[in-house]
This record gives structure tokens, C-alpha cells and sequence, in this order.
């Protein structure tokens, strides 16, 4: 199973599955699953995680990137 990295724009595409943490959750650190919509962040790279809009409207950074291999 490979691993991307979910602070690199390149890695993430609309139609993905991620796990983000959501603002209000960022000192517990839980994460909220979905299917991106849009990617929000324009740089090519940010250490926190690429921000995103999910398919069900919440907003994030991408922690993990779903792959099923």
C-alpha cells in the first residue's frame, strides 16, 4: 500500500476518498471522511495539508489520502 502525502496539491484530484480534519476539530485531531469536490488551497505544497471542500460541504486539511489497493 503506498502512501500519499496529503500536503502536496499534485496527490489530491476531485473524486478522491481523504480524511481531513475539520478547523474546529484540529486540537482533538479527529477526522472526518469524505470525497473531495473542490481543492481551496492554490500553492503547490502546504505543511498543514491541502485545504478542501468535501462532496457533503465541510472544509478541511487533508491528513490521509484513501487508497485501496
Amino acid at each position: 500500500m503506498t502512501s500519499l502525502s496529503g500536503t502536496e496539491r499534485k496527490n489530491i484530484a476531485p473524486g478522491l476518498s481523504v480524511s481531513i480534519v475539520l478547523k474546529k476539530d484540529q486540537r482533538s485531531g479527529t477526522l472526518t471522511h469524505g470525497i473531495v469536490k473542490d481543492i481551496l488551497t492554490k500553492a503547490p505544497v502546504h505543511t498543514h495539508g491541502i485545504k478542501v471542500r468535501l462532496e457533503n460541504g465541510e472544509i478541511g486539511r487533508v491528513k490521509v489520502i484513501n487508497t485501496s489497493l
